[in-house]
C-alpha cells in the first residue's frame, strides 16, 4: 500500500483526436508491447507466470483492453479484465469519496479534529488533526507499522491501527505544514467512516459506491470474504529467478482495509472511472472537489494532492493519477478528466515498473510529431 513513486508525469504532449495514431495500429503496438514486457521479461517465464489486466478509454470509449499472464501459476487460469486485484492504495479514492458523501449529507465536516471520533487517541495530536488533512496527507500522523504489535497477530485491520497509535504524544510535523504519504490517516479515515454510519467499511461501500455502479464483483479483502476470479500476488526474486507469493497470508499489513484493502477488475474500475466522468450518479461538485489540488506537494513543478489522487497541473490539460503496491500486486491508474482519457492497468506480480510502461503506451497512443 506504501505509494512506490511520486514521480511527475512529464507528459508533455498537449493531446487530441487529430494528434493520435490510427487506432489499428497502436492497438497492435501496445499489444506487442506488453506481451513482450510479460511474456519476455527478465524472469524468463515466458507467460507461465504472473502478469497485468489493462483498458484504455479515449473520449469515453474502450479503445484497447487486455490481460497477459496468469491468475496463478498453479491454476493456469489466465488473466482478463474481469480478473480481480487488489489495488492497493487505489483504495484511497474510494476511501475519500465516502468521507466526502458523508460530508455531503452533514453527517461530518472536513474541518472537524480526531478528537471527536477518538477519544481515547492522545488528546495532544487528536485536538490538532482534521479529516481534511487525513484526507491530504497533511497530518504527520506517526506511522503504524513500528508500533503495532504484531507478535500473535496474523491479519492487522484498521482498529490494530488505530491501537497503535493512541498513545502518541506527537506527529512528524506541524499538521497542515507538509506532505508525507501515509497509510496510517487513511486506516483512521476508514474507521471514521464506520463510526458515522454505523456500517462496516465494506458495508458502507458496496451500500454506497459498489452497488450504485454495478460493481458487483468488487469487495474489500477479509478472512472470510470469498473473492470470485482472483489473482494471487508474486514478488520477483532475482537471485532464485523465481516468482514468491506474496498475499494476504504473507503480510501482516496486508488487510488494513480503508488504505488499500479494495479487490476489483480492471471492468468493474472502467465503471467507476465513468460514474466520475459522467456526474450523473454523483454530484459533480463532490467529483470536482476530490480531483482538484487540495494540498501541494511541489509547487514549482505544480504537483497537488487532491482528496484521493495526486494532480499535476504541469502541463494543460491537468493529469490525475495514482499508483498501488500491496504484496505482490501493484494497480496504476492514468486520467485526464477534460479529455474522457484513462488508462488503468492491474498486476499480480511486483516486477513491471507500472508508471514507465503506461508513458510507453500513452506516447504510442499520442507520438510526438
Amino acid at each position: 500500500m506504501i505509494l512506490r513513486s511520486n514521480t511527475v508525469f512529464l507528459l508533455l504532449l498537449i493531446f487530441t483526436t487529430s494528434a493520435a495514431q490510427n487506432p489499428r495500429t497502436a492497438k497492435e503496438k501496445v499489444d506487442s508491447l506488453l506481451v513482450k514486457t510479460v511474456y519476455d521479461g527478465t524472469s524468463g517465464y515466458k507467460g507461465t507466470g504472473p502478469g497485468l489486466s489493462i483498458a484504455v478509454m479515449q473520449e469515453g470509449k474502450l479503445i484497447f483492453s487486455n490481460g497477459y499472464g496468469l491468475a496463478a501459476p498453479h491454476t493456469k487460469r489466465n488473466l482478463d479484465i474481469n480478473t480481480n486485484f487488489n489495488i492497493g492504495s487505489l483504495t484511497k479514492q474510494f476511501t475519500a469519496f465516502s468521507i466526502l458523501q458523508l460530508a455531503e449529507n452533514k453527517k461530518l465536516s472536513l474541518d472537524d479534529h480526531l478528537s471527536k471520533f477518538f477519544p481515547g487517541l492522545n488528546e495532544k495530536v487528536a485536538e490538532m488533526i482534521t479529516i481534511k488533512e487525513l484526507l491530504t496527507h497533511s497530518s504527520g500522523l506517526i506511522d503504524h507499522y513500528e508500533l503495532t504489535d504484531t507478535k500473535n497477530l496474523k491479519h492487522a485491520h484498521i482498529r490494530d491501527v488505530l491501537n497503535a497509535i493512541e498513545n502518541t504524544d506527537s506527529t512528524y510535523f506541524v499538521p497542515g505544514s507538509q506532505f508525507r504519504y501515509s497509510n496510517t490517516g487513511y486506516c483512521l479515515l476508514s474507521l471514521i467512516i464506520e463510526k458515522v454510519s454505523g456500517m462496516s467499511f465494506a458495508q458502507y461501500l458496496k451500500k454506497n459506491i459498489f452497488m450504485p455502479l454495478g460493481m458487483n464483483k468488487t469487495t474489500v479483502w477479509n478472512e472470510k470474504e470469498k473473492i470470485e476470479h482472483k489473482a494471487s500476488g508474486y514478488e520477483f526474486d532475482s537471485v532464485t529467478n523465481e516468482f514468491k507469493k506474496s498475499d494476504a497470508e504473507e503480510n501482516i499489513f496486508f488487510s488494513t482495509e480503508g488504505d488499500g484493502g479494495i479487490y476489483t477488475s480492471v471492468n468493474d474500475y472502467l465503471k467507476w472511472f465513468a460514474a466520475l466522468q459522467s456526474g450523473k450518479i454523483f454530484p459533480k461538485e463532490m467529483i470536482q472537489l476530490a480531483r482538484s489540488p487540495q494540498f501541494p506537494i511541489d509547487k514549482e513543478n505544480r504537483l497537488s494532492y487532491g482528496y484521493g489522487w495526486f494532480i499535476d497541473e504541469s502541463s494543460a490539460p491537468v493529469q490525475v493519477y495514482h499508483s498501488g503496491s500491496n504484496g505482490g500486486f501493484r494497480a496504476y491508474s492514468f486520467s485526464i478528466p477534460e479529455e474522457n482519457f484513462l488508462i488503468v492497468m492491474f498486476s499480480n506480480r511486483d516486477d513491471i515498473d507500472l508508471e514507465k510502461l503506461i508513458k510507453k503506451i500513452y506516447t504510442i497512443i499520442f507520438p510526438r510529431h
